[in-house]
């Protein structure tokens, strides 16, 4: 059995379905990430494993155990929240140790536990101050430290970096990367930022107004995207779309023909399998994997260039004024204006 199993799970507020029919399934060590944009649900699905919101219906197992309702202390969890939440008038180790103190761990216990944190998390010079004179990233330690003493069966984090600055949000990141590696804890993870979904995550959810558009691996997501939703939501910068016909299906279902924009296809991944021939779809080309070629059918006219260092992003223009991105880590030679053709690899396309 899973380490953490979700069965039909809804949740209402009133006459408002934010989560709608949830199943899935989550390994024992999984690091799974819930990703999509705000008000998507992903947080509302959190507390209710967590304990926090009640289910309108359906079933929440954890470690082989339904605890559906059961209370949040009771649940064999320990949640990291965006706002730290720590407790201001404590020094670090008493934070770290209330929770323990509270179910009536022997104080020779709780010091082992809290050290022993602390050495993991590299805060043993921390453990006599209180919060207000630490930084952002240390406060967000000392929380994700609070969460390691009770050894739970499983880690919740709410969206931990949205407090810290970009540079430390990276570090941060980097820091729970290895925690986990560390740990080996199963660890469910919110976030909107899809970078942090797919360098944390083994396993992602992606979700949409309550319900689960995709679940697998990263790279899996990012090359066989399920639908159009997942495959623009996923990659920086997003995917580009171009609107055309449907002109031919192979004899294998998930295989299709595309014209339009000027573009024309042979059999590439037909991810919308329902359309028939004549109907309206998307071509889906990833910016990184437009190719730069002065005899491909795609041609746009350069109306900005971002120059990122690493990266070079380019936005133009093409003849039917659909906007799209070319990203590469080449050094290219343009300037707005200039006419630029492009191909690409049919295995890297999808028609929506």
């Amino acid at each position: 059995m899973a380490q953490v199993e979700l069965q039909g799970v809804n949740k209402a507020f009133g006459k408002t379905e934010v989560i709608r029919n949830v199943g899935l399934e989550i390994e024992k060590g999984e690091f799974v990430v819930f990703v999509g944009p705000s008000g998507c649900g992903k947080s509302t699905l959190l507390r209710l494993i967590a304990g926090l919101e009640t289910l309108t219906s359906g079933d929440i197992c954890i470690a082989d155990k339904t605890v559906t309702d059961l209370p949040p202390s009771k649940r064999g969890i320990a949640m990291v929240f965006q706002s730290y939440a720590l407790y201001p008038h404590m020094t670090v180790y008493n934070n770290m140790a209330f929770s323990l103190d509270l179910q009536g761990v022997p104080k020779k216990e709780i010091r082992e536990r809290v050290e022993a944190a602390a050495k993991i998390l590299q805060m043993e010079t921390l453990l006599d101050r209180r919060p207000a004179a630490l930084s952002g990233g240390q406060r967000q330690r000392v929380a994700i430290g609070r969460a390691i003493v009770r050894n739970p069966d499983v880690f919740l984090f709410d969206e931990p970096l949205s407090n810290l600055d970009a540079a430390l949000r990276h570090d941060t990141r980097v820091e729970i990367a290895r925690l986990h590696a560390q740990l080996g804890a199963t660890t469910i993870y919110v976030t909107h930022d899809q970078v942090e979904a797919m360098t944390l995550a083994d396993k992602i959810v992606v979700l949409k107004a309550g319900e689960v558009m995709q679940v697998g691996a990263p790279m899996e997501l990012f090359n066989k995207p399920a639908n159009e939703f997942v495959a623009g939501f996923l990659g920086s910068p997003t995917m580009n779309f171009f609107h055309g016909t449907l002109t031919g299906k192979s004899e294998t279902p998930e295989q299709g023909r595309f014209s339009g924009g000027g573009i024309e296809t042979g059999d590439v991944r037909l991810v919308s399998t329902e359309k028939s021939i004549g109907d309206s779809v998307k071509l889906g080309i990833r910016p990184q994997h437009l190719i730069m070629d002065d005899k491909g059918p795609l041609e746009g006219a350069v109306s900005l260039v971002e120059r990122l260092g690493t990266d070079t992003i380019i936005e133009l223009m093409a003849a039917d004024n659909t906007l799209f991105r070319f990203a590469t880590a080449e050094a290219i030679n343009v300037t707005a204006g200039d006419v630029v053709r492009f191909g690409f690899d049919p295995e890297k396309v999808h028609i929506f």
